[in-house]
């Protein structure tokens, strides 16, 4: 029986153009040899498994390729790519620097520049794991990297950028790696499906791109365990979710179905199947949380390519987004949040995303309560709002229009001046409300006003005036009292101000004065805007200086002090020569 090859060693890219997901990084990779503007260090960091020792290998393959490609590739037939492959090149060393990580190591690396390649143009050094060098090892590693010979070419890898010394970063040429995306991946499997005769479901592809987080050695090893999973080289959706142990997402789809109609049963039964499943209710909140986030996002036209999830699952989020309102989902991610920060210092953890799954299935009627009394306070509003003749005609309710007939229009007409030829908007009968009757008597009374006054009912708001902008400065310092217990806002909302075009002008005693009147700005201009018609309303304070009233203590001040007061001191310390003892 032949030795098994894991895929990720199996297939392990050779050439430039089979790298997957670095484009960027093989480009520059290409043209650089091309160009022959090669750095003397190149440094390759990013997560794991995205193809940094790959790349690596590659470009020490490429550098010293005697017979390039015109795509530059290399070629594969001559010596030195031969001699690679059988890991039998003098050119080209690996030093793994987590086990090699000592002064003494890096002494003999640099032993081993000296000497010049014996074939081929170069000598690469491969470095991995870079950063788990010490720090005298990274010293004795300095000069000969900044000042190589010319035939000498290091490249590092590492996963943990931040922890190399700048002195190091400075004399390198960084490349960053991506994380592979998951359709990437996905393709990448399909591939070596196609190789290995492995018949395989898009989605079940697709999930384990997803699983592997960014890296395609992961990807790789959960393909072959899921293949090895499966007896007849068929790989479904079901048995990878059920091999690496995944909560399907049909999961949250029935539970938000369940939450949307309010079912508290339903949503706990639920969350008990999963649980008897052997999932994590941690990892259950967590998911319960990005799936709101993929329904917010998929309200959106625009948002929707920031789904990284199959064809199928993404058509389920744009059904079942219609469903949610933004609302929900907003409010749904804040509860769901909360559960999740405190998910680990609860004591009894399964009762917490219980009472979260509460609150959230209580969402839908508590916005539908919002939503009501949102409803009858603007519909009270326009019952209250004067009906205005012209073209300032507030429609009444269409309930109040259903009950009114289309005949009754001419009487109305002949008293709002409006011509019985002319269609009037108002409509009038004999079984009109109290309320409608007083509105037609107030548009009347409307007509004889000045075009200001008209302009203000229909605002609604009051004129910015000194009077009113002091009645209504007082309500709101009643209303902060009363919320807020500050004695620097109160002494604060207590200073005389002036009303200077739309600045309200103030002068404090100190800068702990403005510090409080600054907090609460935004809620003073918000409440003074909501009451008059000052879209433009500005607050303008500041800090007065204060005069220092010193009093007079040496005998010359209180000499000047008694002379002020009384010129005559001065004339007869004069008359007299004194003089006063300092």
């Amino acid at each position: 029986m032949d030795n098994f090859v894991v895929s990720a060693r199996k297939y392990r890219p050779v050439t430039f153009e089979s790298v997957v997901g670095q484009s960027h990084i093989t480009t520059t990779l290409r043209n650089a040899i091309r160009t022959n503007h090669l750095a003397q260090a190149f440094l390759f960091c990013g997560p794991r498994g995205v193809g940094k020792t790959t790349c690596a290998r590659i470009l020490a393959k490429t550098i010293n390729c005697q017979q390039l490609t015109e795509q530059v590739e290399p070629c594969g037939v001559c010596e030195s790519c031969i001699s690679f492959q059988n890991n039998a090149s003098f050119n080209i060393h690996e030093l793994d620097a987590a086990s090699n990580n000592s002064v003494d190591d890096i002494r003999n690396l640099i032993d081993q520049v000296r000497y010049p390649p014996q074939t081929g143009k170069y000598k690469i050094y491969i470095i991995d794991e870079v950063h788990m060098l010490s720090q005298a090892a990274f010293n004795a590693f300095l000069k000969t990297l900044e000042e190589p010979p010319s035939y000498a070419i290091f490249i590092l890898a590492t996963t943990e950028k931040h922890k190399i010394l700048p002195t190091i970063l400075s004399r390198c040429q960084i490349f960053d790696f991506n994380r592979i995306q998951p359709k990437d991946i996905a393709g990448h499997l399909q591939y070596i499906a196609d190789k290995e005769g492995i018949t395989v479901e898009q989605e079940a592809l697709e999930l384990i791109g997803q699983k592997a987080d960014g890296g395609l050695r992961d990807a790789l090893s959960m393909f072959d365990l899921n293949v090895t999973f499966s007896t007849d080289n068929h790989l479904t959706y079901a048995a990878v979710l059920e091999n690496l142990h995944i909560l399907d997402y049909d999961y949250y789809f029935k539970l938000t179905d369940a939450l949307l109609e309010g079912s508290i049963p339903q949503t706990l039964l639920i969350f008990d199947e999963i649980l008897r499943k052997g999932f994590d209710g941690h990892l259950f909140i967590v998911g319960l949380l990005e799936h709101f986030r993929n329904l917010l996002v998929s309200k959106d036209q625009v948002t929707i390519p920031l789904l990284q999830v199959s064809e199928s699952a993404m058509q389920k989020y744009a059904i079942q987004s219609e469903a949610a309102s933004a609302s929900f989902l907003l409010s749904a991610m804040s509860i769901s949040g909360q559960c999740d920060i405190n998910y680990k210092s609860a004591k009894n953890q399964r009762l917490l995303v219980e009472l979260c799954l509460m609150k959230l299935a209580n969402l839908p009627h508590i916005l539908n309560l919002d939503i009501a009394a949102v409803d009858e306070t603007a519909k009270k509003k326009v019952e209250s709002q004067p009906v205005v003749a012209g073209e300032r005609v507030v429609q009444a309710e269409p309930s109040a229009r259903e009950m009114i007939p289309e005949t009754a229009s001419k009487p109305v007409a002949a008293a709002t001046g409006a011509g019985a030829a002319k269609p009037s908007k108002l409509r009038s009968t004999a079984m009109l409300t109290p309320s409608l009757s007083a509105s037609i008597a107030s548009a009347q009374e409307t007509e004889k006003k000045p075009q200001e006054e008209v302009e203000v009912v229909a605002t609604g708001k009051e004129p910015l005036t000194s009077e009113n902008l002091q009645m209504a400065w007082y309500q709101f310092a009643e209303k902060r009292k009363r919320e807020v217990n500050s004695t620097t806002e109160e002494i604060a909302l207590r200073k005389s101000f002036e009303l200077v075009d739309n600045r309200i002008e103030m002068a404090l005693d100190n800068d702990h004065q403005m510090e409080a009147l600054l907090g609460m700005r935004y809620d003073l201009l918000s409440f003074l805007k909501r009451r008059f018609d000052a879209p433009n309303l500005e607050l303008n304070p500041r800090v007065a200086p204060q005069e220092v009233n010193r009093q007079p203590y040496t005998a010359a001040e209180k000499f000047n002090y008694l002379a002020e007061k009384n010129p005559h001191l001065q004339e007869l310390r004069r008359a007299l020569g004194l003089d006063v003892d300092f």
